[in-house]
């Protein structure tokens, strides 16, 4: 509906504070606005989003303007309280504790909302404290990745760049090569040249002085190939980036360059000719994805992020996880319920036990895929898992879709299935009470540093240790 935005919570209560006003009761205002009372009633407790010509209805039945209805501003203290409340529960922090929600009614003394209210303002703020990460680069990462998922991860802009870049020089099909890369440099004014002494910090350096991109001599560590950093080089001069003045900006420009960099080594005539082909023969893989263009896994599979829903009328999500379980990565736009802190940063977030992006570490065969479906709270999910390791330990990259669209992909007749009922971490982050009552007291482990930026140590008895593996690992080793 257009109701420019109006929260619906508090548009329930403005309808429900007009009506008693005026001594109205549900029924006697549904007959006057055209609705059944049973309808209204849902509307004022926020569990419907009315259409903007039944708001207009109901506003001319209170005989008040619509706009009064459509205020953001809830119509007074008491229903300020409600409505804090019932956002705070809805939140992951108040999910993790595995209580039940408290649904206030008209005996309820306000005091005793205020008093609630105010015990989860400072739940929130002791929650906030305690991430041990620089907050304006998760408050940044945080903004990015929700203005990314709006727009379905998909840059129409930087599209037609790339696509433009490549057909100039002189690419068809298959693989961007190098040579087709030093022609896009030489095209700019640019020549590649590969050295042995590049600052430790810089993966490349332009001089733009003298027209020269300093690159390694080989590929680096993690998958970041010697066509794809020149690309990323190139992508500051042709997207004009100043030096950043924020880590915004920073943040934007290096995801802008990345960007830019996939799409020219997956250009989106030939990716999306692809992808639509294996759709209608059913047989969508990453893996195939990956070879035909010479990527890496994980390439692969963000590129898929880019063009899934915008081309191929799918929503989906990637993970890629540490062996730790920490997440080091993720996208959705299909309601994967990913884990986030207290901020909604979702770095270094530990996944569900039951994902196969954790599972994967077990399987047996990990060089090829592992396919399983995942009933979850927000539904059943199927994935595919690819393990992986590099210098820093071992990963996961994973690429799911809910289960009406596992139907394109290969993998789609798995038979393995799992269940996860996170964020409750009663699910595979709180130990069992047998366990807890035999080891409390009597362990004492030590951490091990988590090593990304953005990542904040688990909490538990131990910070940075997860007491469920702890006190698992203490009870199969006590009977030796």
């Amino acid at each position: 509906m257009d109701t420019v935005s109006a929260d619906i919570a508090t548009l329930g209560h403005r309808i429900r504070h007009y009506r008693t006003q005026r001594g109205l009761t549900l029924d006697e205002l549904g007959a006057a606005a055209g609705v059944a009372g049973s309808q209204l009633s849902l509307i004022e407790n926020g569990k419907r989003e009315p259409r903007l010509s039944l708001l207009q209805s109901v506003a001319n039945a209170l005989a008040i303007d619509l706009s009064d209805l459509l205020s953001t501003e809830p119509p007074n203290s008491r229903a300020a309280l409600e409505i804090e409340l019932a956002r705070a529960q809805r939140g992951s922090l108040y999910a993790a504790l595995g209580l039940p929600p408290v649904k206030p009614t008209k005996g309820t003394p306000t005091e005793t909302l205020e008093a609630i209210v105010g015990l989860h303002r400072e739940l929130a703020r002791r929650a906030t404290q305690a991430i041990a990460t620089p907050e304006e680069a998760r408050r940044a990462n945080n903004e990015l990745r929700e203005q990314m998922r709006a727009q379905d991860n998909y840059i129409p802009e930087i599209e037609e760049l790339a696509e433009d870049r490549v057909r100039a020089a002189g690419h068809t099909r298959g693989a961007l090569t190098h040579r087709e890369v030093s022609v896009m440099a030489e095209q700019l004014g640019l020549r590649l040249i590969y050295v042995n002494d590049l600052p430790h910090s810089a993966r490349s350096v332009t001089d733009l002085a003298n027209g020269r991109i300093y690159l390694p001599p080989a590929s680096i560590p993690g998958g970041h190939g010697l066509r794809s950093m020149a690309l990323q080089a190139m992508a500051h001069r042709l997207l004009r980036h100043e030096p950043p003045e924020s880590y915004a900006d920073f943040l934007r420009q290096r995801l802008e360059i990345n960007y830019f960099a996939a799409c020219c080594l997956m250009p989106r005539e030939a990716a999306v000719g692809f992808l639509q082909e294996r759709k209608r023969d059913r047989d969508l893989a990453v893996e195939d994805f990956r070879d035909a263009f010479g990527v890496t896994h994980e390439a692969a599979a963000l590129r898929l992020t880019n063009l899934a829903t915008s081309h191929l009328d799918m929503t989906l999500h990637f993970l890629r996880v540490g062996d730790d379980g920490a997440l080091y990565k993720g996208y959705e736009n299909d309601g994967l319920p990913l884990p986030t802190d207290v901020t909604g940063a979702i770095e270094g977030q530990l996944v569900c036990r039951q994902w196969s992006a954790r599972s994967a570490f077990t399987h047996t065969n990990r060089t090829t895929e592992l396919y399983q479906y995942t009933d979850t709270p927000a539904g059943t999910y199927w994935c595919a898992t690819q393990t992986g390791s590099t210098s820093a330990g071992g990963f996961s990259i994973s690429v799911g879709v809910p289960f009406a669209e596992a139907k394109w992909f290969r993998g789609r007749e798995t038979t393995v299935r799992a269940v996860s009922r996170c964020p409750d971490e009663s699910c595979c982050k709180r130990p069992a009470h047998e366990l807890e009552d035999r080891w409390a007291g009597k362990a004492w482990p030590s951490a091990r540093l988590h090593a990304h930026i953005l990542s904040p140590l688990p909490s538990g008895s131990f910070p940075g240790v997860d007491d469920n593996e702890v006190y698992a690992f203490l009870e199969a080793h006590s009977a030796e």
